[in-house]
């Protein structure tokens, strides 16, 4: 497909942008051998592709990196290492690594956040998982209100951030032992839930298996689980709601 001469019949009005847009999204993908990198995933869903680093060898997570900041002027990476942190920052000297949360990425000064979700946890040992679920909405243009350490030990807590719970587009609550909080939260909200289990908790919790089942037998209304530490896919999901509620494009 020559996207020169798409460009140059929306240009003479021979052809429309949508009609372009809708042609544009069939575009091949980089074919670097042993990848095939998406590069018009953002054209066709909105968020570009991520990199999930873990167990990637070296040279091809450079390449893979290079290409994608190259091609979309962002990227980020999930389950990164300090390691694969260093050799990347050779290639992309702005690359930024959180420790925590193991995300590697590298975006524009002052992009816009709009809307918000609110991320909560159980305990601080779910802060890892929450932090990946944060900054993965973040990276996709998401105002995020980090709510930690408000499990249902103490439910005080999440009763006392109810009001500022409520102000989110959409909620992700993060839970390792027996995964309540999911529940409890979609309790006491009207807009989507989305609960993560961890493999935070002692030998019967079998690595969150325990709170993954108690997420997907919720009594709740309105609550969606994602796997087991999946922190990426619960803060992409949430991006993706967060988006539709800002749109406000709906009329009756």
């Amino acid at each position: 497909m020559d996207v020169k001469k798409i460009l140059e019949q929306v240009s003479m009005g021979t052809l429309s942008p949508e009609e372009a847009g809708e042609m544009l999204k069939n575009l091949p993908y980089e074919d670097l051998g042993y990848a095939k990198l998406d590069l018009h995933r953002k054209l066709r869903s909105g968020f570009p592709e991520t990199v999930y680093c873990q167990g990637k060898p070296d040279q091809y997570l450079a390449d893979i990196f290079d290409t994608l900041y190259r091609e979309n002027g962002e990227v980020m990476g999930t389950r990164a290492t300090e390691q694969q942190y260093l050799l990347v920052k050779e290639r992309i000297p702005g690359i930024i690594y959180d420790p925590v949360s193991r995300i590697l990425k590298a975006e524009p000064e002052g992009k816009e956040r709009k809307g918000c979700v609110a991320v909560c946890t159980g305990g601080t040992a779910d802060i890892p998982v929450a932090e990946e679920a944060a900054q993965t909405a973040e990276f996709f243009g998401c105002y995020v209100d980090r709510i930690y350490d408000v499990g249902v030990a103490g439910i005080h807590r999440i009763l006392s951030k109810r009001e500022q719970i409520t102000r989110a587009n959409c909620v992700i609550t993060i839970a390792g032992m027996e995964g309540a909080l999911g529940t409890v939260v979609a309790g006491l909200v009207e807009n989507p839930v989305i609960a993560v289990p961890t493999s935070v908790g002692y030998g019967a919790s079998f690595h969150g298996l325990s709170a993954l089942l108690t997420m997907i037998n919720s009594c709740a209304n309105g609550i969606s689980t994602v796997n087991i530490d999946n922190g990426y896919g619960a803060g992409y999901l949430a991006a993706q709601i967060n988006r539709l509620a800002e749109r406000n494009c709906y009329t009756v």
